[in-house]
């Protein structure tokens, strides 16, 4: 399970939108991981991936329905998580900056369904299957989410482009 902890943590963050809630989020899920392992029915290391993140998920919607409609608007701030600070041009490192908050609060305008197979797909890299079982839905229904999360992705950044 623990090379897996990134992509929970990852995942809990843009769920929760606070990255002390991640924690939590992801120390309970790994709790219930290690509880129920036993049940873990998969093969490899990408079925586990997936059966983890699964656990991730609910309990990050569990964990927001216990703390209530408060938990969806608090914001998170990725500049305060790099891996690491390089030393760079200050310009360049203003701009990259700029560029990950714009996609950060556009990412944060979409709705937890699209927000979080946009996530799923372009952070962590798993496949539409993965997804699909991640998230409890059909493949069609990935797809879809897809497809019209990066169509709301793409017009939250021409208005925070417009409004900038």
């Amino acid at each position: 399970m623990l090379p897996h902890l990134n992509a929970a943590y990852t995942l809990a963050r843009y769920l929760t939108r606070n990255d002390h809630d991640a924690e939590d989020v992801v120390q309970d899920a790994y709790l219930r991981a290690f509880t129920y392992r036993d049940s873990f029915r998969g093969e490899g290391a990408e079925s586990a991936r997936a059966w983890l993140l699964t656990i991730v998920r609910n309990t990050a919607y569990s964990w927001r329905r216990r703390e209530g409609m408060s938990a969806l608007v608090t914001e998170f701030d990725e500049s305060r998580h790099s891996d690491s600070v390089a030393e760079e041009d200050p310009e360049a490192v203003l701009l990259r900056g700029d560029a990950r908050n714009t996609v950060r609060r556009a990412l944060e305008q979409l709705p937890p369904e699209f927000r979080e197979v946009i996530v799923l797909r372009e952070l962590e890299g798993l496949s539409y299957r993965e997804i699909g079982e991640v998230a409890g839905v059909p493949v069609g229904t990935v797809m879809s989410r897809l497809s019209r999360g990066r169509e709301r992705l793409q017009q939250a950044l021409r208005a925070e482009e417009g409004g900038n």
